[in-house]
C-alpha cells in the first residue's frame, strides 16, 4: 500500500520534474559549458576554463553595471517597502474608505506588463511631449530632465515602485489578515492605541513576510532589464548596453554574438544575486535572535 502510493506520489510530479529539467537545469548546464570556452577567429571554439570569469572580474562595464544595481537596491527597495508597509497597516486598521477599492487600485500598477508601464512612463518622463513637460512650459518653469544621466537611475526606481508597491502590499496584507485579532483586544484593553499596536504587534507578525519581499525585491533589482531596455530606446546616450549586468549579457549574446562570456556574466550576475540574498537573510536572522 505504501509502495503503490509512493509510486503514485512520484507520478504527479514527474510532469513537472520533467519540465523543471528541461526548461531550467538543462539550460544552466548548458550554459556552464559555454563559459569555458571561447570563440577566435583563428583557431575557433576553444577551452579556456575560467578565463572568461577573470575577465568579468575585471571588466567595467560589467563593475559598473554591478555598482549600479547596488545603489538601486539600496535606495529603491527600502522605499519601496516602507511605502508597502505603510499602506498595508493603514488598509488593517480600517482607517481609510472604500478598502476594496483602495486595495485594488493599489495592486492594478502590478497587472500591467512592465514593458508597457516602461513605454508609458518613458512618455510622461519625454521632455518634448510628456505632460510634466507641457505643464512647466504652461507656467514658464524649467523642463524637468527626467532622462539624463544623473536622474536615469531614479526614473527607474520610481517605475520599479509604481509597480510593485502593491504586489508587497498585497503579501503584508494578507500576513496581517492572519494575526488573532485576540491580541489586538487585548493591547487596546491595556491602553494601547493604534500606532503602538503596529509598532509592537502588527510590524513583528509581519518580520516573514518582509523578509520575503525583500528577497524577491534583491533578486529583481540585480535582474532589472526591461526598464532600461525600453528607456535606451528614449536616451541612448545615458543608457549603454552596460547599465546593468543582465542588459549587458543579452548584448553581449544577441548584438556581440560572444555567448561564451555572456554565459560567465551571466553565472557571476547569479552569483551575486545568491550572496546578497544570503546576507539579506543573515542579517535579519541576527535580528531575531538579538530581538
Amino acid at each position: 500500500m505504501h509502495r503503490s502510493e509512493a509510486r503514485a506520489g512520484y507520478l504527479m510530479l514527474l510532469p513537472f520534474a520533467v519540465i523543471f529539467v528541461v526548461t531550467v537545469i538543462a539550460p544552466l548546464v548548458y550554459a556552464a559549458y559555454l563559459s569555458l570556452y571561447r570563440h577566435r577567429i583563428i583557431g575557433g571554439t576553444v577551452f579556456v576554463g575560467f578565463a572568461n570569469f577573470t575577465r568579468a572580474l575585471t571588466d567595467p562595464m560589467f563593475l559598473s553595471g554591478i555598482g549600479r544595481v547596488a545603489l538601486f537596491f539600496v535606495v529603491q527597495v527600502p522605499t519601496m517597502l516602507a511605502l508597502s508597509l505603510a499602506l498595508a497597516l493603514v488598509i488593517d486598521a480600517g482607517v481609510v474608505y472604500l478598502k476594496r477599492f483602495v486595495r485594488l487600485a493599489v495592486f492594478v500598477p502590478y497587472a500591467v506588463p512592465a514593458v508597457v508601464a516602461a513605454l508609458m512612463w518613458g512618455y510622461l518622463y519625454g521632455a518634448d511631449y510628456g505632460p510634466f513637460a507641457q505643464w512647466a512650459r504652461a507656467l514658464s518653469l524649467p523642463v524637468p530632465q527626467f532622462l539624463s544621466e544623473s536622474t536615469i537611475l531614479f526614473s527607474i526606481m520610481n517605475i520599479g515602485a509604481w509597480s510593485y508597491v502593491g504586489y508587497n502590499m498585497m503579501i503584508m496584507y494578507a500576513a496581517l489578515r492572519t494575526v488573532p485579532t485576540e491580541l489586538y483586544e487585548a493591547a487596546r484593553i491595556d491602553g494601547a492605541n493604534e500606532l503602538r499596536i503596529a509598532r509592537h504587534i502588527k510590524i513583528p507578525a509581519l518580520r516573514p513576510a518582509l523578509i520575503l519581499t525583500g528577497v524577491f525585491s534583491v533578486i529583481g533589482a540585480f535582474l532589472m532589464f526591461n526598464e532600461p531596455q525600453i528607456m535606451s530606446l528614449l536616451a541612448p546616450a545615458v543608457i549603454g548596453s552596460g547599465f546593468t549586468p543582465n542588459l549587458y549579457a543579452y548584448h553581449l549574446a544577441f548584438q556581440s554574438k560572444d555567448v561564451n562570456y555572456a554565459a560567465a556574466v551571466a553565472f557571476l550576475l547569479g552569483f551575486v544575486i545568491i550572496v546578497v540574498s544570503y546576507v539579506f537573510q543573515l542579517s535579519t536572522r541576527r535580528k531575531d535572535v538579538e530581538s
